[in-house]
């Protein structure tokens, strides 16, 4: 079996200790048994509400995405009507990114 990051403990921790003034806001989120993926981003992107650019570039430079999680991506384009532009911009990532994993995975 594959190790996979308690992130709801994870984040409890996170905004425990360094946001507490956050933690009504992810509190839907939290409240889950188990967080996807998109439940992750909500949360750092509500975390983090101004990033510096270079930080920013950083933190995308080491994203990891599983087959379930570019699954649930997706799905959520399907879902909502988006191209691949649209969904890259909204969960910040390439178009070639995105048109590669349909290109594999569909």
């Amino acid at each position: 079996m594959k190790n996979i990051p308690d992130y709801k403990r994870i984040y409890t921790d996170l905004i425990n200790e360094k946001y507490p003034d956050k933690k009504e806001a992810c509190r839907t989120i939290l409240s889950k048994k188990t967080l996807s993926i998109l439940d992750v981003i909500a949360c750092s992107n509500i975390l983090t509400d101004k990033e510096d650019k270079n930080t920013f570039i950083f933190n995308q430079k080491h994203r990891f995405y599983d087959k379930q999680s570019i699954l649930e991506i997706l799905n959520y384009q399907e879902k909502y009507g988006y191209n691949n532009a649209q969904l890259a911009r909204h969960f910040k990532l390439s178009r070639n990114t995105v048109a590669n994993w349909k290109k594999k995975l569909i």
